[in-house]
């Protein structure tokens, strides 16, 4: 089917836009910065451009990737985030239904589900997060701008029955942390996969499995993420005890770890919980937390990309003279 993939030079795009030719798709790309899989130099803020491109490509699906994110916050005021990630969105709801195209997904992110409260970890025992948790109170500009994105995805599917599913994908950057120093790098991310974060390889498998299910599934928000190795009766000991707790799980992570030069978290606040889209769409990260553990045994490659030169080619564009 003709595909609308915005944000198709960031870093999912350059794995999603391939990923979704190879599914036998017709991908156009949107992207304020060239890439290689960018046909059209642009932003989804520009209604006009908006209406060109579905004029002329009779798009029967969009997915909408493209967006400010977190760490844009010092890099953009917050008029930006709210052109790009809410009047974006926007556009491109209005024009799917004016042209008709039959699926819609959105990326979104499991920030909005982040509260002041929950980025300071101070509840008693780690927080479990899947699409029921709430009140949604999100701490900054990113997560507001994708939460009323949020809402105008399901507003639209209710008024005019566009199917849409929205995405809240856990971290899959390939960049450092730009808050966290301790522990750094690759343990870093090595951890976030008991708790907190994905490939971007599953990030966009987890996409194309949304686009062929949008239309059964009608309206849907879902939680992507590594399976996390623990349940909800494991919340307190993975506030006060996680160390102890993976280990009992999983009794070769401390020598690898070790090895390794590595630390493994002595607490976890918070863990996200994708049991819903493996439930409802049949989907499922290949690589979690045992996929890494795997790797240190056998002396491999690591199962994911740690690059900590990575510029978002926005970025590269702003920087060039």
């Amino acid at each position: 089917m003709r595909v609308l993939l915005t944000g198709s030079s960031g870093w999912l795009g350059r794995f999603l836009a391939p990923a979704l030719e190879r599914a036998g798709h017709a991908v156009t790309g949107l992207d304020i910065a060239p890439g290689l899989h960018t046909g059209v130099i642009g932003s989804v803020a520009d209604a006009a451009l908006i209406e060109r491109l579905f004029a002329a490509h009779r798009f029967a699906a969009v997915i909408h990737a493209g967006a400010l994110h977190k760490p844009d916050i010092v890099r953009y005021p917050a008029q930006a985030f709210v052109d790009v990630n809410v009047t974006g969105t926007l556009n491109l709801l209005e024009a799917a239904v004016r042209h008709g195209a039959g699926r819609f997904v959105f990326t979104s992110t499991t920030s909005l589900m982040i509260t002041q409260a929950i980025r300071d970890e101070v509840a008693p025992q780690a927080v479990w997060l899947d699409e029921t948790s709430g009140p949604l109170k999100p701490r900054n500009i990113y997560g507001v701008t994708k939460r009323a994105a949020e809402e105008l995805c399901r507003l639209w599917h209710d008024l005019h029955g566009l199917p849409v599913v929205a995405l809240r994908v856990a971290r899959f950057f390939p960049e450092d942390d730009d808050t966290h120093a301790v522990p750094a790098g690759e343990n870093l991310k090595a951890n976030e996969f008991l708790n907190r974060r994905l490939t971007v390889e599953d990030c966009a498998a987890a996409h194309i499995a949304a686009l062929d299910a949008a239309p059964r599934v009608g309206w849907g928000v879902y939680v992507v993420s590594a399976p996390p190795p623990f349940t909800r009766a494991d919340a307190a000991r993975l506030k006060t005890e996680a160390a102890g707790l993976i280990a009992e799980r999983f009794p070769d992570a401390p020598a690898l770890y070790a090895a390794r030069g590595w630390v493994l978290p002595p607490s976890i606040g918070r863990v996200y919980d994708p049991s819903a889209i493996e439930r409802d769409l049949g989907f499922r990260c290949q690589t979690d937390f045992a996929a890494v553990l795997a790797a240190l045994s056998e002396g491999g490659p690591l199962p994911f990309t740690h690059d900590p030169g990575y510029v978002p080619p926005k970025e590269m564009r702003r920087q060039a003279p």
